[in-house]
């Protein structure tokens, strides 16, 4: 009896001796891409997953697949749904880590370039994918668990940035996806406007921090769990940027705008309010037609822009919408318009940094030097509110101040070297875009990849019978221009 049962459960070397060929051949293959992997992610650790693959195709000791034997069917088939869910899950996770992600257009910052409803193919090879900073996560989600609204993923373990290599880096004028910088402190009820706009512009420290029914819970995302945004890159780690008059000036070089940029214009109609026909010959969408005569500062506003009342002592009906050029000469040759102005810069609120005068709008910006990995900047005033965010939030920092010395990391400074590249990111629809105007640089950490492709288009505006699906836009490249 005892002789039947070893002869039932063959030792390891028995195993082995028995593996076909087969198998050999499946663990050899599995095997050089898992050393490809461990290579490319420079883990070497990892190379102890060898023996965990070596046990699945060839010895065997654990019994990966007993309940495929199980003599109970419902069992068996309960076991093959959740081995192929997880298969699945895991796949997904993998995919959307190391290869690319699905991502849609939420808003209108980069219009036209992009349209709302837009649905992309973002790459992670391109920029080179980062190993997640919290592993630990609900494939499918990015921060919050659908129905239960509750967090999606696990705090531990969490692991310091690192991105493996990529087929390359970040151009001027990408069109680029990265985490949201300022969004690693959020006000849950209340997300947009950012957390630093509320405490800085609107109401204060205090009342955010504790008035939960207004703002809920205010509460921490590390870098990979923060909101996904999507603008142009177009300053580089090293330049000096100044906008001036809505030019983009780099190192004091005009720098050409993107083809479809857009900028907002108040526009007097001759009396008649514009027709969605109207609408649509200019590429207007329905959430960007704003009949300003319905504002309560209206009237303040159309003295500010010399806008003069009509022969009945009222205003004809004053739109603020985006324009592109091209929209812009069709408008004035068209005979709609009364008149035409281009949204005055102080219409556009606060800049960054938040809480230091700088006399720059959104129109009028700089100049601001981007700081670069290895450079080192004097530390005073004026650099100290533009880089805090930079030093603390970023890089991982203590920093105070006693009197007129400074202490990072409690040792006196009155300098400090950048550990990451930074990028300035600009939406083309360039008086609808919250973007580095508003919040600040981008670090090289918060990347996480560039779209290719469109591979659907959806128009919020019309029906399935009247061209909600952009038919033209479906596989299509997505422009860096």
């Amino acid at each position: 009896m005892s002789n039947t049962k070893r002869n039932l459960k063959p030792t390891v070397k028995e195993r082995i001796k028995s593996a076909s060929r087969g198998q050999w051949i499946k663990f050899i293959l599995i095997a050089i891409f898992y050393l490809l992997f461990v290579i490319w992610d420079h883990n070497f650790w990892l190379v102890g997953g060898l023996l965990l693959i070596f046990d699945i195709y060839i010895s065997k000791i654990i019994q990966w697949g007993a309940w495929k034997h199980s003599n109970n069917v419902a069992i068996k088939k309960i076991a093959d749904w959740a081995d192929a869910i997880i298969f699945a899950l895991i796949a997904v996770y993998i995919i959307n880590i190391f290869i690319f992600q699905n991502y849609k257009i939420p808003s209108s910052s980069l219009e036209k370039t992009l349209l709302v409803g837009d649905y992309l193919f973002v790459s992670k090879f391109s920029y080179g994918p980062r190993v997640p900073n919290t592993p630990l996560a609900f494939p499918l989600t990015h921060h919050t668990l659908p129905v239960l609204n509750t967090k999606s993923y696990s705090d531990w373990p969490h692991w310091d940035y690192k991105r493996l290599k990529g087929l390359g880096n970040i151009q001027r004028g990408d069109i680029v996806v990265f985490n949201f910088p300022a969004g690693d402190t959020v006000a849950l009820k209340i997300q947009n406007p950012d957390y630093y706009d509320l405490i800085y512009n609107r109401f204060s420290w205090e009342r955010v921090n504790s008035d939960k029914n207004t703002f809920g819970e205010v509460i921490y995302r590390p870098v990979d769990r923060r909101e996904n945004y999507v603008k142009r890159c177009i300053g580089m780690p090293g330049d000096t940027l100044q906008i001036i008059n809505n030019t983009v000036y780099i190192n004091g070089v005009e720098l050409p705008a993107p083809q479809k940029v857009q900028f907002a214009y108040f526009v007097e109609t001759q009396g008649n309010l514009l027709t969605e026909k109207q609408f649509r010959k200019l590429n207007v969408n329905k959430d960007e037609q704003f009949l300003y005569n319905r504002s309560g500062d209206a009237p303040f506003v159309f003295e500010r822009l010399g806008i003069e009342r009509n022969e009945n002592g009222d205003f004809n009906p004053v739109y603020r919408i985006p324009l592109t050029q091209e929209a812009l000469r069709f408008l004035e040759k068209s005979g709609w318009a009364k008149s035409v102005r281009i949204e005055p810069a102080e219409f556009g609120g606060p800049t960054y940094p938040y809480g230091y005068v700088t006399g720059w709008t959104r129109d009028d910006f700089g100049p601001l030097w981007i700081p670069k990995k290895g450079e080192t900047i004097v530390l005073n005033e004026q650099n100290l509110a533009l880089y805090m965010r930079c030093i603390v939030n970023y890089e991982g920092n203590t920093l105070r101040r006693d009197g007129s010395k400074i202490f990072i990391n409690g040792i006196p400074a009155n300098s400090y070297t950048f550990k990451y590249d930074y990028y300035f990111m600009m939406g083309d629809n360039r008086h609808n875009s919250l973007d580095s105007r508003c919040w600040g640089v981008v670090p090289e950490d918060h990347v996480v990849g560039k779209p290719l492709l469109i591979w659907l288009s959806i128009d919020q505006d019309r029906g399935w019978l009247d061209g909600k699906i952009r038919w033209n836009r479906i596989f299509t490249r997505v422009s860096n221009k």
